[in-house]
């Protein structure tokens, strides 16, 4: 069996940006809108007045201050408040492919290698446009990989699934060479219209390289082994699945058709949830909780970083301990963890280890120990 490695990471970046104050001034607008065209209504008590955001708001409820996005115009239009993300024909690359190839073919630089020694992809992801034909068979073909590929969703731990599921392959020798990729449109499932959620997420698209540490060209990182878990629940809900929106009256305007959340339920449940999973993963493997050099967490909420930190560390972690990058992409599901690893893992010494973990809706728990080759 051979021992599976991270030997290349990839992120790419959508060059649209709204910061905390656009964001505001848009949602304002549209909560003034909102409250004079139902004025009679809000005054007999039927419906409740929206109440603003404000840029404090947001920093305090999550540590983000801005996030990328694919498209921003509509967001930014109190009379639309959705991406206008082109329909796209079946003829041409679908929006999560075109991300995806940007973040792969870093991700295949890093590692020194060709997409045609790719004999596995996996797009590993929350918020996919279609059912099928899945989008790793599209992204396996415009690389021009050979071997197969499949989608996989796991909410916000899909990435860290997918390489267990990557890893778990390349040991049984099922699979030579992997790519994890996670292209996350999470704008397109936004209820941007709701101020306990409007800020929340982004769009980005991460990808990974793994093959067996023997055959690394340069610096990797071994995957040591791999840790998931699943417990249903539904504080955490989209029922609608994809990018395009119904007309008006549609069904794409049922709140529930959009990203929903208990966040207080969330917060209070999924916490112990994933400390204690990280914590087993380590005890299981003989691995001290203060000897990890770093965590990389899923970036959803700073409040909810800190209280796993704390727990995992036994103290208050150091900046450099635990990276944050939520503050300059906001949740981008899947992908976060995964940005946060290619960004602050560079420094790591061979022998250092450090744990990728990600969680969310499901609930989804995913934890991948690595240590530097």
């Amino acid at each position: 069996m051979g021992q599976p490695a991270i030997t290349g990471s990839g992120v790419f970046t959508p060059p649209e940006v709204i910061t905390n104050a656009e964001l505001v001034e848009a949602f304002n607008a549209y909560a003034a809108r909102f409250n004079a065209r139902n004025a009679a209504e809000i005054e007999a008590g039927r419906i409740d007045a929206k109440a603003p955001s404000s840029s404090e708001f947001i920093v305090g409820a999550s540590g983000i201050e801005q996030r990328h996005v694919m498209e921003k115009t509509g967001i930014l239009d109190p009379e639309v408040m959705y991406p206008r993300l082109r329909e796209r024909g079946n003829d041409e690359p679908g929006i999560m492919a075109e991300m995806a190839l940007d973040a792969c073919a870093k991700a295949l630089k890093m590692a020194d290698r060709e997409a045609a020694e790719i004999d596995l992809v996996i797009c590993a992801a929350s918020n996919h446009e279609r059912p099928y034909p899945a989008i790793a068979i599209e992204i396996q073909s415009f690389l021009g990989a050979g071997g197969f590929a499949f989608d996989m969703n796991v909410a916000c731990s899909s990435a860290t699934f997918g390489i267990q599921a990557a890893a778990d392959m390349i040991r049984s020798g099922s699979a030579r060479r992997a790519l994890v990729v996670s292209p996350e449109i999470c704008s397109g499932h936004l209820e941007w219209r709701d101020r306990d959620c409007h800020f929340i997420f982004g769009d980005v698209c991460t990808a990974v390289v793994i093959e067996p540490a023997e055959e690394a060209k340069g610096a990797h990182f071994l995957v040591k082994s791999t840790r998931c878990a699943t417990k249903f629940s539904n504080n955490i809900r989209n029922n609608n699945g994809f990018l395009r929106r119904s007309r008006p009256g549609g069904l794409a305007d049922r709140r529930d058709m959009q990203f929903v959340q208990d966040g207080r339920r969330v917060f209070k449940e999924v916490l112990p949830l994933v400390s204690a999973h990280i914590l087993g993963h380590l005890d299981d493997e003989g691995v001290a909780p203060q000897a990890l050099r770093r965590l990389w967490l899923h970036q959803a909420n700073k409040a909810m970083n800190d209280f796993i930190g704390r727990k995992v560390m036994g103290r208050v972690p150091e900046r450099h301990e635990q990276p944050n990058i939520l503050q300059d992409y906001a949740n981008t599901s899947s992908a976060g963890s995964i940005i946060a690893f290619s960004q602050y893992s560079d420094d790591l010494q061979p022998g250092d280890r450090g744990m990728i973990c990600s969680f969310g809706a499901g609930y989804s728990v995913g934890s991948v120990l690595v240590e530097r080759g």
